[in-house]
């Protein structure tokens, strides 16, 4: 069996020799010929209500199924342990996906562990996808089950705290109920929930899959089961992935372990340095013993990963930062090659209730490939040059 990086490299390449290509191809085509209407009409049933597409079958139509899509989709299942995977154009598509398939299985309350992304939050709040939900803490998910819980949703290394959560543990809090985990800030080098118990593995391909900052994409690694009631709604939304960002991504995946290990050695002395700081009150980073009391890195986790979370001394302090920094870029989003900082409480998570929302003091960032001392000295420039 391959090795974890070297499934990376190869996942989702299987029939390129046989096509005469090396790299991987991209088809564009938003439509296809049909043999008869016939046999076109069962292509389309086929697909249209979530089954996979067959053999030598029609693909019909781009919003049912692409192989370019289809080739990431094999490659992120392989690398989380997952027999399928389903792709979507965003994140947040692919998860309100996962909440309209429980909602049409008649289980419309989710008990949803904080803190989550500010995006995953504020659609679970908002009910506007026909969802009820329960906000807890993980000692909570138990008690706040119903008879019509359809999901258990969590976020681990969260975000922008970096709490970590024991899956194994929340899996069996949760009895039988299917359990989400969002495992874009781990990625599958770092973390595989799937071993762990949970039913769903969630990413934002935005982030480190693609990398580079200039694709979007949305991934759902689950059964054969949950991928047929995922693309059923993938079908009938029009959420699927579009080839060219798939062929970015799948691209992407290539360099997936060596960048997530570059970056999370550079995230390492980051935070060191942060955390010797006297104008830092207090850093966030599971390599940091403090922040992962529960042993879950080393065991759960192959690594801290390379996003760092680090409060000042105040709110005000904080806001002025991100705009004094120079090398390092003042946006939201994360895992890209190039280092990111973002203020989360007055951005990405500015819809989130006040009682879940991150302190004003609180920044975040997501460590790139620069070298530590470039990246340490931009942060610390910025934070004494602002105080």
């Amino acid at each position: 069996m391959l090795s974890h990086d070297s499934m990376a490299v190869h996942a989702g390449r299987d029939g390129l020799t046989g096509q005469g290509v090396h790299a991987l191809p991209i088809d564009l085509s938003t439509t296809a010929p049909l043999p008869s209407v016939e046999d076109g009409g069962l292509a389309y049933e086929q697909m249209a209500t979530g089954g996979p597409r067959l053999e030598g079958q029609s693909t019909v139509y781009q919003r049912l199924w692409n192989p370019t899509v289809a080739r990431f989709e094999a490659g992120v299942a392989v690398l989380e342990g997952a027999p399928e995977a389903v792709a979507f154009a965003t994140g947040m598509a692919a998860l309100s996906a996962v909440l309209l398939a429980a909602v049409a299985g008649g289980k419309k309350h989710v008990v949803a562990v904080r803190p989550l992304y500010g995006g995953s939050d504020h659609v679970l709040a908002s009910g506007v996808l026909g969802t009820e939900v329960t906000f807890t803490l993980p000692e909570g998910v138990h008690a706040a089950l119903r008879p019509d819980t359809g999901l258990v949703v969590v976020e681990t290394p969260a975000n922008p705290s970096l709490d970590l959560v024991d899956i194994a543990r929340l899996v069996a809090a949760a009895d039988g109920v299917p359990v989400l985990v969002d495992n874009t800030f781990a990625t599958p080098v770092l973390q595989r929930p799937l071993d762990h118990g949970a039913a769903l593995v969630l990413h934002s391909a935005t982030k480190f899959m693609g990398g580079h900052g200039d694709a979007m994409g949305g991934v759902v690694a689950a059964s054969p089961e949950w991928a047929v009631r995922l693309r059923q709604v993938r079908a009938i939304t029009g959420g699927i992935l579009t080839p060219w960002p798939a062929y970015l991504l799948h691209r992407g995946l290539a360099t997936l372990p060596v960048r997530v290990r570059a970056q999370q050695s550079t995230a390492h002395k980051v935070a060191a340095g942060l955390a010797g700081h006297e104008l830092v009150r207090t850093v966030r980073y599971p390599g940091l013993p403090e922040c992962d009391p529960h042993g879950l890195v080393g065991t759960q986790m192959a690594g801290p990963g390379s996003l760092i979370a680090f409060e000042l001394r105040s709110a005000e302090h904080a806001e002025r930062v991100p705009a004094a920094v120079r090398m390092i870029t003042h946006a939201v989003s994360l895992g890209g090659v190039d280092t990111l900082i973002q203020h989360p409480a007055g951005l990405t998570h500015r819809p989130v209730a006040a009682e879940a929302k991150p302190h004003a003091s609180l920044l975040r960032v997501s460590v790139g490939l620069e070298d530590a001392t470039d990246i340490l000295g931009d942060l610390v420039r910025a934070i004494e040059g602002t105080r």
